[in-house]
């Protein structure tokens, strides 16, 4: 078949059909459903990984998850992400009137029709995402969560030919060109490292003739990895948090009880007692600032105002876990924000209503909060040592 998105590669071993698709387009789910069944491959891979085709596949599967886990295993900043870069497809989707991931649903269903394996080539989004976050360096992270919240405040005049326009290779070059220059850490492992890892599950996938239905900004990369050999294991794993990280983290915390004890003994009890004072003051009216902001419960604007002077030294606690979890105690999340989960993450308001999503930003802001306020804090130590 020839199409602008649909390229032939011819590999000593096997033959691909790789199908370049935008994710909310009515043109690519036809697009892939004319290929499939003209092709009659031996194997269809698709780029999704297990959770996303679950997310896609189980509209219900949101029923599952226990909100204080997700917060107790620290993932409540990964599970926040999901759900914002979710939003902003799903507002495309419902924009143009197509299901979600419908062209991924079509290469499933076409696959089932003619029996053929089906091959999820994408890496799971939780290492992805995981990956991301940890190369990334402060600035970029404060960068890239402000763009991800940006995207509930995307515009309403999105068209289908606006999506379709995703598609010309020069246009995704000059995007994927763009994200480098900004942000080489996402580009590195949003896309390059999935094009290294989709390749080689394409690359590896049984049978003679194989359809790749995938991203069209994956497509060269693809091309490019195809028939390179990849350390597939070295870009699944989660790496550890970097030891400057950790050093920042406690040296940071030892640095404050330095200032205490120096307090102490350098200008008097009463002194040191003020400095005490001044830090837990200052850091719990920040965190329950951040609590106020999110409409939190008494209580919760309590324990964060209460945790705050504590949890800001030591680096294995963080504020805002204590007030997602006395606000998941307080205010648990009920059947319904899981069924309404799926439309409320379209809009900021729905962001704001489901207590879901209002627990995952409750978390975020009270963080954020209470890291201004151990910088305001300092200053304040430091005028009352100089007296």
């Amino acid at each position: 078949m020839n199409h602008r998105n649909v390229h032939r590669l011819t590999l000593p071993d096997k033959e691909i059909i790789l199908v370049g698709t935008a994710h909310v387009s009515h043109e690519s789910a036809d697009l892939v459903e004319t290929v499939i069944l003209e092709e009659n491959p031996d194997a269809v891979c698709i780029e999704l990984c297990q959770a996303r085709l679950d997310a896609i596949k189980q509209k219900n599967k949101w029923h599952e998850t226990d909100i204080v886990k997700v917060i107790r295993d620290n993932q409540a900043s990964l599970l926040l992400s999901q759900l914002l870069m979710s939003s902003f497809q799903r507002k495309i989707a419902q924009k143009i009137n197509i299901t979600q991931g419908a062209e991924m649903l079509r290469a499933i269903e076409k696959a089932e029709e003619i029996d053929v394996p089906i091959v999820l080539a994408d890496r799971e989004i939780r290492i992805t995402l995981l990956r991301t976050w940890r190369k990334m360096r402060f600035l970029s992270k404060a960068r890239f969560v402000s763009e991800m919240v940006k995207s509930l405040f995307v515009t309403e005049d999105i068209s289908e030919e606006d999506i379709e326009k995703l598609k010309q290779q020069d246009v995704l070059e000059l995007a994927l060109e763009t994200i480098g220059k900004k942000m080489p850490e996402v580009k590195t492992t949003l896309i390059d490292e999935r094009d290294q890892f989709l390749a080689h599950r394409i690359r590896n996938a049984s049978g003679k003739k194989i359809v790749a239905v995938v991203g069209a900004g994956h497509v060269p990369g693809i091309i490019k990895n195809i028939n390179n050999d990849i350390a597939v294991d070295d870009i699944s794993s989660i790496p550890p948090p970097g030891m400057g990280s950790k050093i920042f983290n406690w040296g940071f915390s030892a640095l404050i009880v330095g200032f205490f004890i120096f307090g102490f003994f350098y200008s008097g009890g009463r002194t040191g007692v003020n400095m005490i004072f001044s830090w837990s003051v200052i850091t719990a009216v920040c965190a329950s600032i951040g609590a106020v902001l999110l409409l939190a419960h008494p209580l919760t604007i309590l324990a964060s105002a209460l945790s705050a002077p504590i949890a800001t030294l030591h680096p294995l606690i963080a504020t805002g876990w204590i007030a997602g979890l006395t606000e998941a105690t307080f205010r648990k999340p009920q059947v319904k924000d899981f069924l309404a989960l799926t439309n409320d993450i379209t809009s900021v308001r729905g962001f704001f209503r489901n207590k879901i999503t209002r627990i995952l930003l409750l978390i975020a802001v009270v963080n954020i909060t209470t890291s201004v306020g151990t910088f305001l804090a300092i200053p304040v130590m430091m005028t009352l040592l100089s007296r």
